[in-house]
C-alpha cells in the first residue's frame, strides 16, 4: 500500500532525513521518502504489518507533525496557506520590535538613558516568544542526537542574548549585542516567508489542476434532468453537457457531438471534435453542441485525478543527483558547530581577543551558514519542471526520469502509430489468377475481421465500404509478425508478409518485383494465398504524422540520435525512415524482440522508447526512458517514465529539453549553495580580518543567509520563463 502524509515543523535538509530514517525503521515501511520542499512523505508499507496510524506515530516521535493526505483534499492549500499567514504575523511583530532596537543599538547607545535595559526589553519576546519555534526545533534533533537549522540559529542568537544580558547585569560599560539576536530572528524569520511563498509557486500546476475540476453534473434520471454534486456520479449514469459546461466525468458520447477544448489537461489548444462512440475527459470544456454521454470514470478513476496523484508522486521522488546533497546535510551542521567553537577558541585564546569579540565572529558562522539553500536546489527544481511538463501534457514521473532523460543519447520510435497516424489505408489491390478485386477483397476481410492488428483493420473497411458481405471463418490463428491464416469452408487461406509465404511455402516468384515496388514506396505488401498459390496482393499505406519530420529535425538539434524499429521489411522501413528524416532504423523486428535491440542501443549510451505503451511494454521498461504516446491512455500512463497527454511527437523533443534545462537549474543551485557556505563560513569566522581589518557583522551574516534559501528557490522559478 502507498500512503502520503502531510509533514509540519521541517526547518532543512537534514530534519527530513530524520524522519526519513524514522519512516523506514518502522516494520513493514518498504521504502520511504520525504521531500523537504514540498514537506510531503511518500511511504510504501505492507498494511498487514504496519498502518498509516503507526507511520504518524514515529514520525511524531521525533518531533515534528504528521497527518494522511486524501486524494483530491483541498485543505493541502488551505494548510499551506495558514503556514504563510501565521509567519507573515511574527514576521510583522518581530520587525516591530527589532526595528527600534537595532536603531537604538547602532545610533543611540551614547545618548539614551537605560538604552541597554530597552534593548533588553524589545529583544526578549523575539528571543523566546518569535523564536521559541528554533528552541522546539533544537530539542527534538537533540532527542534524535542530531542537529539542525533550528540549532545554528538557537545556538548563535542565544550565545548573543545571554551575553548581552551578562553585560547588562555585571559589566554596564561592555559592549551589548541584543539588537543583533533580534535582528538575527527577523531575517531568519523573512527568510522562511518569503522562502515559504516562492515554495507555493513551485507547485502552482497541482493548484490548478486541482481547481479546474467540475463541481456538479447533471444526470437524466427517468426523462428528468437533474443536478448532482459530482462526488454522487456514478458509473453507468447518463449526463447531459452543455456548451460552455465543464464535462464532470470521463465518459463516452452516446448521442450528438460538439468540440471540446482539452487543453488544461492534454496542452492542446485546438479544440478537438468528438461524435457518439467517442471518449470524453473530465474537467474539459464543451464548447459548441450539447452532447449526452455515460460515466465510466468517476472519483480518482478519472484522468484528471490520477494526472493530479502523478504529479504528486513525481514531484516527491527524489532524483540521484539529491543523494549528493543529502549527503552533505548530514554532517553539515555538526560541522558548522565545530567550526564555530574553534573560530571562538582561536579569537579567545590565540588572537588574545575580548570574549565579546570571538563571541559575535562565531555567532556570524553560525547564522551564515545554511543547509536550507542545499537542500532546496533539488526538490523545487524538479516541481516547477514536472509542473511546466505539465502545462504542456507531458507528464514526467519523478526526478529519477528528468534526471535521466538529460543524459538520453538516442531516442527509439515504435513506427505504427508513432511516427506513423496509425491508420493504415488500402492503397493498392492487385490481383494474380482468376480471381476478380471484389472475391480477393471478400476473401482478405473475411479472414482479417478476426484480427485486431491495424493492417488488418485497413482491410476491413475497405471492404466495408464496397459493401462486401463477410464469410464465416474458421480455424483461425495470428502468427506474430508474419500473418494470420484460416479457413473459409473447407478452403485453407493465408494473408501476410514474405516470410509467412516461405512458412506456408507458396510460390512468390511471380509478384517479387510488384512487391518489391510497392515496399519502395513505403507500403506494406500484404500477400493472399490459398494453399501454396498466390491469389494477390493487398498494398496497405499507413501515412507518416504531420510532425514527425519536425520532431526528428529538433531532437537532432539538441544532439539526440533518432531510431526507427518497425517490423516491416528493410525496403518499407527505409522508406518511411526517409519521409521521417531519419538515417538509422530496425527492420523486420518481431515485437517480443523489440526490447533486445534496445538492450542493443544502450552499450552505445542512454536510449529512450518512445510507443504507444500498448504493445511496446517491455521496450519502453527496457530503455533508461521510457516514453508512452497515448493521450492518456491507462496503459500508457501505468507503462512510461514520461508519458505525452497528446499524441505530438515535437514532445519528445519538448520532455528532453525540458528535462536539460530543469537539471541546468538544479546544478545552478546546488552550485551556488556551496559556493555561499564555502566563501561565507571561512569570511564570518574572520580569515580575513588579520589582513583587511574586515570582520563580517552577524546581521549581514543572517541575511545573507535568509537570501541564500530564497535566491535558490527563485532560480528554479525561472525555468517558467523559459520555451520548450
Amino acid at each position: 500500500m502507498k500512503s502520503s502524509l502531510r509533514i509540519s515543523g521541517m526547518h532543512c535538509a537534514s530534519c527530513s532525513a530524520l524522519i526519513t530514517r524514522a519512516l523506514t525503521k518502522v516494520d513493514g515501511v518498504k521504502s520511504a521518502t520525504v521531500n523537504y520542499s514540498t514537506e510531503k512523505a511518500a511511504v510504501e508499507f505492507d498494511e498487514k504489518k504496519t498502518s498509516e496510524e503507526k507511520l504518524i506515530e514515529a514520525v511524531k516521535g521525533k518531533g515534528y507533525g504528521a497527518s494522511v493526505i486524501r486524494e483530491g483534499a483541498a485543505e493541502d492549500g488551505i494548510a499551506k496557506k495558514e503556514e504563510i499567514r501565521a509567519l507573515r504575523n511574527k514576521v510583522i511583530i518581530s520587525s516591530v520590535l527589532s526595528v527600534p532596537a537595532l536603531i537604538i543599538g547602532m545610533f543611540l547607545m551614547e545618548s539614551l538613558p537605560f538604552a541597554i535595559y530597552i534593548l533588553w526589553l524589545l529583544s526578549t519576546p523575539i528571543q523566546f516568544y518569535i523564536g521559541w519555534s528554533f528552541y522546539v526545533g533544537t530539542w527534538s534533533a537533540l532527542k534524535n542526537r542530531s542537529a539542525n537549522m533550528d540549532t545554528l540559529i538557537a545556538l548563535g542568537t542565544s550565545a548573543a542574548y545571554f551575553y548581552s544580558a551578562y553585560v547588562a547585569l555585571f559589566d554596564p560599560m561592555g559592549h551589548q549585542y541584543f539588537e543583533i539576536s533580534a535582528v538575527l530572528i527577523t531575517l531568519v524569520l523573512v527568510g522562511k516567508y518569503l522562502e515559504a511563498i516562492a515554495k507555493g509557486r513551485t507547485s502552482e500546476a497541482i493548484s490548478k489542476l486541482m481547481k479546474i475540476g467540475a463541481k456538479t453534473a447533471t444526470i437524466i434520471k427517468n426523462g428528468k434532468e437533474i443536478q448532482i454534486p459530482i462526488d454522487d456520479v456514478k458509473k453507468g449514469d447518463k449526463i447531459i453537457v452543455k456548451p460552455g459546461q465543464k464535462i464532470p466525468v470521463d465518459g463516452v458520447i452516446i448521442e450528438g457531438h460538439s468540440s471540446i477544448d482539452e487543453s488544461m489537461v492534454t496542452g492542446e489548444s485546438m479544440p478537438v471534435g468528438k461524435g457518439k462512440g467517442q471518449e470524453v475527459i473530465g474537467s474539459t470544456i464543451n464548447k459548441q453542441g450539447s452532447f449526452i454521454m455515460q460515466a465510466t470514470k468517476v472519483g480518482s478513476e478519472t484522468t484528471l485525478s490520477r494526472i493530479i496523484k502523478l504529479i504528486e508522486e513525481a514531484q516527491t521522488r527524489k532524483a540521484p543527483i539529491q543523494r549528493f546533497a543529502d549527503s552533505i546535510s548530514a554532517y553539515f551542521v555538526p560541522i558548522v558547530i565545530i567550526i564555530a567553537v574553534l573560530t571562538f577558541l582561536n579569537w579567545i585564546f590565540i588572537a588574545s581577543q575580548p570574549l565579546g569579540f570571538a563571541i559575535i565572529t562565531a555567532v556570524a558562522v553560525l547564522v551564515i551558514a545554511c543547509p536550507c539553500a542545499l537542500g532546496l536546489a533539488t526538490p523545487t527544481a524538479i516541481m516547477v519542471g514536472t509542473g511546466i511538463g505539465a502545462s504542456h501534457g507531458i507528464l514526467i514521473k519523478g526526478g529519477d526520469a528528468l534526471e535521466t532523460a538529460n543524459k538520453v543519447k538516442y531516442v527509439i520510435f515504435d513506427k505504427t502509430g508513432t511516427i506513423t497516424k496509425g491508420k493504415p489505408e488500402v492503397t493498392d489491390i492487385i490481383v494474380k489468377g482468376a480471381k476478380s478485386e471484389k472475391e480477393l477483397l471478400e476473401i482478405a476481410g473475411s479472414i482479417e475481421n478476426s484480427s485486431e492488428h491495424p493492417l488488418a483493420d485497413a482491410i476491413v473497411q475497405k471492404a466495408k465500404e464496397k459493401k462486401i458481405v463477410f464469410r464465416k471463418a474458421s480455424s483461425f490463428s495470428a502468427v506474430a509478425g508474419k500473418g494470420v491464416a484460416a479457413k473459409l469452408g473447407s478452403k485453407q487461406y493465408s494473408i501476410g508478409n514474405l516470410r509467412l509465404m516461405k512458412e506456408k511455402k507458396a510460390d512468390v516468384s511471380g509478384i517479387m518485383e510488384q512487391i518489391g515496388k510497392l515496399e519502395s514506396e513505403g507500403k506494406t505488401a500484404m500477400i493472399v494465398s490459398q494453399d501454396r498459390k498466390v491469389l494477390g496482393i493487398i498494398a496497405v499505406a499507413d501515412e507518416i504524422k504531420e510532425d514527425s519530420s519536425e520532431a526528428v529535425r529538433a531532437l537532432k538539434k539538441i544532439g539526440v540520435v533518432p531510431y526507427m524499429i518497425t517490423g516491416d521489411n528493410e525496403r518499407t522501413a527505409a522508406a518511411i525512415a526517409k519521409k521521417a528524416g531519419i538515417e538509422n532504423y530496425f527492420a523486420e523486428v518481431m515485437p517480443e524482440d523489440k526490447a533486445n535491440y534496445v538492450k542493443k542501443l544502450q552499450k552505445k549510451g542512454k536510449v529512450a522508447m518512445v510507443g504507444d505503451g500498448i504493445n511496446d511494454a517491455p521496450a519502453l521498461a527496457q530503455a533508461d526512458i521510457g516514453i508512452a504516446m497515448g493521450s492518456g491512455t491507462d496503459v500508457a500512463m501505468e507503462t512510461g517514465n514520461i508519458v505525452l497527454m497528446r499524441d505530438s511527437l515535437l514532445d519528445v523533443p519538448k520532455s528532453i529539453k525540458l528535462s536539460k534545462l530543469t537539471m541546468a537549474k538544479i546544478k545552478q543551485g546546488m552550485f551556488w549553495a556551496l559556493i555561499y557556505n564555502i566563501l561565507g563560513i571561512p569570511i564570518a569566522a574572520g580569515v580575513l580580518y588579520p589582513f583587511t581589518g574586515w570582520l563580517l557583522s552577524p546581521i549581514i551574516a543572517g541575511g545573507a543567509m535568509a537570501l541564500s534559501s530564497v535566491s535558490v528557490v527563485t532560480n528554479a522559478l525561472l525555468l517558467k520563463a523559459k520555451r520548450l
